[in-house]
């Protein structure tokens, strides 16, 4: 009984550790705001979160707060939604671009 258990407890250890290390290859591996916003629009939530993250990190050397990630995060999602041309990189979306195919 108590082998079963360590065993257990060894793979959600082994599991949150692999989790966790996925992050950051996934932040490394992220288009930031190179991404377009097609394949924007089609992330998760947490995928959202890593690639505005590494966008405001290109655009102002630093990591951004947690506020400025959620609110990035908010006008992004609005203007890539109606955004005229699908391809258009999150970095250049902006209200012109709604009307305008870019």
């Amino acid at each position: 009984m108590n082998a079963t258990k360590a065993r257990s407890g060894l793979l959600i250890a082994a599991a949150a550790l692999a989790l966790s290390g996925c992050t950051e290859i996934e932040q490394a591996l992220n288009k930031g705001g190179d991404t377009p916003c097609r394949e924007y629009i089609a992330q998760d939530q947490e995928t959202k979160r890593v690639t505005i993250t590494k966008f405001l990190e290109e655009q102002h050397g630093q990591a951004p707060t947690g506020t400025n990630v959620d609110l990035s995060m908010a006008a992004v999602d609005g203007l890539c939604t109606v955004q005229a041309n699908a391809d258009t990189p999150i970095e250049r979306a902006d209200l012109a671009g709604i009307f305008i195919r870019k």
